[in-house]
């Protein structure tokens, strides 16, 4: 199983640092997950004042510069606010940069501020995704295309370049938890992400099953339908300890973002739950945590990656520490 990280490039509050400091470090931790042996760094896209995520592909770059093996995509990017054809010139340049290293997972986002700031109507909120990721696909497939649409100019005969490494670039498709998403990343044959940051993490089984089942129907093999996991978590050498560090800026972020949308403060009771045997949270030490992703994959029917989200509101040496712990001590422990 690939174990790897996913960042929001959130700078936390209650840091005395400035935005250029908190993207060094963001880059340091990069390095530090490829020295340790981690397989996968995403970055996040959002258009928020506290995320520092809005160029992922830039960062991603950067980070290429700097490391040798880990795959470098983003988590995700925000597909119905971008054009296709730059998404895969960025992301193609990227593969340049790292050697054959960069991947996309494309997904709507959990946000809907790029609607304003690209001149979107968010009532195309389907048709804007569909559209944009069939020409994403085209042009993943194809060095000359020919498409046309209701969203954007036509292609005709069009040459899109550069083209990279990898002779088929990664696309995933990132999903929440609609039966639609999970059918069409299926009918599509593309691997499937699947983000789950509450709930119980068993409830998702019938909608993988619902993914395999169209994948197959529509002529996929088992082993092009691949199920990845993302998951809210942290580590320490023990729980009280990740506990501690974790859930303080966790119910800041969680609060913060509930308030938006009309839900009730985070309390520590449900964070106990989140955390507990079945939930969705992998915040322990190293063997708990590593037995908690064995115990997910068995109840989704079997995942090949798995990615930490770790931002909220933790210092830049307690997530290198963790890092170092997923790396030394979780991976080997699950992939054993």
């Amino acid at each position: 199983m690939e174990i790897g990280i996913d960042s929001f490039a959130i700078t936390p509050t209650h840091a005395n640092i400035s935005n250029a400091q908190a993207m060094s470090e963001l880059l340091e931790r990069i390095v530090l997950a490829d020295e340790v042996g981690l397989d996968v760094f995403g970055i996040g896209e959002h258009y928020r004042k506290e995320f520092l995520d809005s160029a992922p592909a830039l960062i991603l770059a950067a980070a290429a510069s700097r490391t040798k093996r880990i795959i470098l995509t983003s988590a995700v990017t925000v597909l119905s606010a971008a054009d296709p054809v730059r998404v895969f010139q960025n992301f193609s340049t990227l593969d340049l940069i790292s050697n054959g290293r960069a991947e996309i997972v494309a997904g709507r986002g959990s946000f809907i501020e790029s609607y304003p700031l690209f001149g979107l109507n968010l009532n195309d909120y389907d048709e804007l995704f569909i559209e944009k990721l069939d020409l994403l696909l085209k042009i993943r497939d194809n060095e000359i295309v020919n498409w046309s649409g209701k969203f954007r100019p036509a292609l005709n005969n069009q040459a899109i370049y550069p083209r990279p490494i990898q002779k088929k670039l990664p696309i995933w498709l990132g999903v929440g938890g609609t039966p639609e998403s999970f059918a069409r990343a299926g009918s599509l044959g593309m691997p499937l992400m699947v983000a789950i940051i509450g709930g119980e993490t068993h409830r998702f089984r019938p909608l993988i099953d619902l993914y395999k089942s169209a994948g197959k129907q529509a002529g996929y093999t088992t082993e092009e339908l691949k199920v990845g996991l993302h998951s809210l978590g942290y580590v320490a050498n023990s729980r009280e300890e990740a506990i501690n560090d974790y859930y303080p800026g966790y119910a800041e972020l969680f609060t913060k973002i509930g308030q938006e949308r009309g839900r009730p403060p985070v309390t520590k009771a449900a964070f106990d739950s989140q955390n507990g045997t079945r939930g969705a949270l992998l915040v322990d030490h190293p063997e708990a945590v590593a037995s908690k992703i064995l115990r997910h994959s068995e109840a989704l029917g079997g995942i090949t990656r798995f990615t930490f989200q770790m931002d909220a509101g933790l210092s830049h040496q307690q997530l290198m520490k963790s890092i170092e712990l997923i790396g030394t001590k979780v991976s080997p422990l699950v992939n054993q």
